[in-house]
């Protein structure tokens, strides 16, 4: 029996390395899995200032499978008052490598909706050749600790929405989040194109057909230091 028990604790560190490497083999995984091309033939990136620097050429020409993103989209800004500095620069930069060029702005619950907008088309300029921006929409807590409910935000987002698309001369997409649209059901009560979020799987939360899903924000690619988002376009 003594020596059944001595045998048992013999094993604890091949058990420790066997799951070491599975753990390892899973962070692998994650860092370098993207949907496949065969079923979504357009995919790129969504990235914000806290990504920090780019080396757009670099990240064009690598990657996932040897594949460059076709997209990507830049925050532009957050709420009422806060921008990217360097989001005209890394408009530039993006569309100088041939990748076409989104803006996204995320939207804060609790801001006034007249001062998001002015925030947003100070910040972003009408372009034709722009894709459609994106409005992020999530329940934020620590800027937003009281959210409005449906009628106040069908008000706000409303006014929002007009001042915004009037500047650009075309429809937004909205990204809520699995939590806001749980909340506020905007998919369903918003006409405009639905961008889902949703980790190695396609969600089902929207309840209608979506344009793009954020599919990872862990992927690891050349040319960028922290992990990015990576999405997918609907064929």
């Amino acid at each position: 029996m003594a020596k059944a028990r001595v045998n048992r604790w013999l094993l604890v560190p091949a058990v420790i390395v066997v799951l070491g490497i599975a753990a390892f083999c899973g962070w692998r995984w994650a860092i370098h899995w993207v949907p496949d091309r065969g079923t979504y033939p357009v995919q790129g990136l969504w990235l914000d200032a806290g990504d920090g620097a780019v080396e757009w050429r670099t990240v064009k020409a690598n990657g996932p499978g040897g594949h460059g993103p076709d997209f990507v989209y830049l925050t532009a800004s957050n709420g009422a008052d806060r921008r990217d500095p360097a989001f005209a620069a890394a408009f530039d930069a993006a569309r100088g490598v041939g990748l076409q060029v989104g803006a996204v702005h995320v939207y804060d619950l609790c801001a006034p909706a007249d001062a998001q907008a002015s925030n947003f088309v100070t910040t972003v300029p009408r372009d034709k050749r722009m894709l459609p921006t994106a409005i992020a929409i999530d329940l934020d807590p620590a800027r937003c600790p009281d959210p409005p409910g449906e009628a106040s935000i069908d008000s706000e987002l409303t006014t929002f929405l007009n001042e915004v698309e009037r500047h650009l001369g075309q429809p937004v997409i909205l990204m809520p989040t699995a939590a806001a649209e749980a909340r506020y059901h905007l998919a369903a009560r918003v006409d405009r194109n639905v961008w889902v979020t949703g980790s190695y799987r396609v969600p089902d939360y929207a309840r209608r057909p979506w344009v793009l899903w954020t599919a990872t924000n862990r992927l690891r690619i050349p040319g960028i230091a922290a992990p990015v988002r990576w999405a997918v376009v609907q064929p």
